[in-house]
């Protein structure tokens, strides 16, 4: 490719709208073009390294024996309605009418359509195991898509969807598919961690994502200082040490104007933790409230709380006469609600809470004794410095991450629902079990630039780079410039190396800038004085190796250097 006929511009200027690297950069370097909120255009650079990617991928499912197949984008919404998923997800899920008034879906995800495609095609157990997987657009109504390709509204995924006779099969697989995934990502050229996560909307009862460490990540990750546990904020277990305190009695006490928790540490001269705070949510569905007893130096996991009582919720800010705000508490409770207790209040005591009554407080609180029918589960996020779950060492540390990848254990919810069926050797019929997998194609290549950059653009891995040379002819209207260029093009090119050649008669800072961008690992440099000592000058976008090699050499010592780059990263 010449870059003198290649479509984009670059540009220095970072856009005001631009706050990541990868959105800066990609942007910056000609890679894709704003349509709307969340959905891009894909220049050429971008378009080459996204397909790379997923030859990486299908390359990984075709080991595993993955079929790949394609399923729509748009759906009618009878197939949603069949799995239950059309009513139980809100706005994310776009939908639409067609001209004759049937009700359609863009897909998020396509856990319905591959159902619906192999429920008829796999009668007998015979044919199973077996797992489909495709390439394809998908659209998520996002309510606050940002950082370019990191969070869209439409975009590009690799989604698998695997069916087996048993779990143990499906055990099996899973962790395979888990292997496929780590190879993925050191093949993309980034390193990732799989940690555990929620199912969330997908159902299932055990996934794993796979996050780059990043502090510009929007996922929040667990991890242990002391041992190797890792998790997702939505699913680590909170754990936590029991403040010292002696036995009280009850004693209701008048606390004007202290509805906060630093208000009331304030009044008595005590810390957060010696008291318990009311976190008040509302059911989305019916509007009932849930009230939420927990320590008052913790927050609540709405994750947990959700799959705890098998309902979306939010806060509640209505301020209902029938509770007390600000004042709530778990003694003499009798307004209409659902009460859950954190475990972080068991077994202590002397807390204070609120009375339930405008204006006043408890003392000397004992959950114990004060509320003894009581259950208590895990409501609360964890946090820095909090005991490990698995090692008990007071070592958790929080970090940011960028979810590239997730698998799912899905289990029966969607065979189950949409009556995919098969006959055992008894002729029995049965559900088939699944799991899922998923990257996301495009929010890898940005996820890359995050993970490789520098401050004037992407360093892009040989195995997924736009190109795998760029050849920066300086002075390119000086004829010898151009004629050992344009030779060492027309030779790389004919060895098969990929090759962007910049051909434009610019300055040698507007041509190497440009290069930056585009972030191709190896540059071949000819000009006026290489060709006057009869060398190319060959050099790596990350700086990291720099010398001089014969002009009549040149294409062999380069196309060693991309098999080299190449070797190491699959190694």
């Amino acid at each position: 490719m010449k870059l003198s006929k290649l479509l984009g511009a670059r540009f220095k200027e970072s856009p005001a709208d631009c706050q990541i690297a990868s959105h800066i950069f990609m942007t910056r370097g000609g890679y894709m073009k704003n349509v709307g909120n969340g959905i891009f255009s894909l220049y050429t650079p971008a378009k080459r390294i996204m397909q790379k990617i997923e030859a990486i991928v299908r390359d990984e499912m075709d080991k595993l024996d993955g079929q790949e197949v394609q399923l729509p984008v748009a759906m009618p919404a009878s197939l949603w309605q069949e799995s239950g998923r059309f009513d139980s997800i809100g706005s994310e899920l776009l939908r639409f009418k067609d001209r004759g008034d049937g009700d359609m879906v863009l897909g998020m995800t396509h856990e319905e359509a591959a159902v619906h495609l192999a429920r008829d095609a796999a009668p007998s157990y015979a044919f199973y195991p077996f797992m489909i997987y495709q390439f394809q657009t998908k659209f998520r109504d996002e309510q606050r898509a940002r950082g370019g390709l990191i969070r869209l509204r439409e975009f590009m995924m690799k989604d698998a969807y695997s069916f087996h006779l048993n779990q143990e099969d499906l055990e099996a697989y899973y962790e395979k598919c888990l292997d496929a995934y780590e190879r993925i990502f050191k093949r993309a050229g980034i390193d990732v961690i799989s940690i555990k996560s929620d199912s969330g909307m997908m159902g299932g009862n055990v996934a794993h994502e796979f996050m780059l460490l990043t502090d510009v990540g929007e996922d929040t990750i667990i991890l242990c200082d002391a041992c190797d546990f890792r998790s997702n904020m939505e699913v680590a277990e909170c754990i936590v040490e029991a403040p010292a305190a002696q036995d009280e009695p009850l004693i209701l006490i008048e606390t004007p104007n202290t509805t906060t928790i630093d208000q009331l540490c304030t009044f008595f001269s005590i810390q957060p933790q010696n008291t318990c705070k009311a976190v008040i949510y509302r059911k989305n569905a019916t509007g009932k409230q849930v009230i939420v007893f927990i320590r008052g130096d913790l927050e609540v996991n709405e994750t947990k709380l959700r799959n705890f009582i098998g309902e979306d919720v939010h806060p509640d800010t209505t301020q209902a006469a029938n509770v007390a705000y600000g004042y709530a508490g778990p003694v003499n409770f009798t307004a209409d609600a659902t009460l859950v207790y954190d475990r972080s209040l068991q077994g202590l005591c002397g807390l204070v809470t609120g009375a339930n009554k405008s204006g006043y407080h408890y003392t000397g609180f004992n959950p114990t004794r004060d509320i003894p029918n009581a259950t208590y589960h895990d409501f609360a996020k964890t946090y820095q410095g909090a005991i490990c779950p698995q090692c008990k060492v007071a070592a958790i540390k929080i970090s940011n991450g960028i979810e590239v990848g997730n698998i799912f254990q899905l289990g029966t919810k969607y065979t189950a629902s949409m009556n995919m069926q098969y006959a055992d050797a008894q002729g029995e019929l049965h559900h088939p079990i699944m799991g899922c997998y998923g990257v996301g194609i495009s929010r890898l290549a940005a996820s890359v630039c995050e993970a490789k950059h520098d401050d004037y653009g992407p360093i892009w891995p040989i195995s997924i780079a736009p190109w795998q040379v760029h050849i920066c002819a300086i002075r390119s209207d000086a004829p010898e410039v151009s004629e050992a260029a344009s030779a060492l093009y027309a030779d790389l090119t004919a060895q098969g190396v990929e090759v962007l050649f910049d051909d434009r008669v610019v300055s040698a800072g507007v041509m190497f800038s440009d290069a930056d961008l585009l972030g191709v690992p190896i540059r071949a440099t000819v000009s006026p004085k290489t060709c006057g000592r009869g060398v190319v000058e060959l050099s790596l976008r990350d700086k990291s190796y720099k010398e001089d090699v014969p002009m009549d050499g040149a294409a062999v010592a380069i196309k060693e250097l991309v098999a080299r780059k190449l070797a190491k990263l699959e190694a």
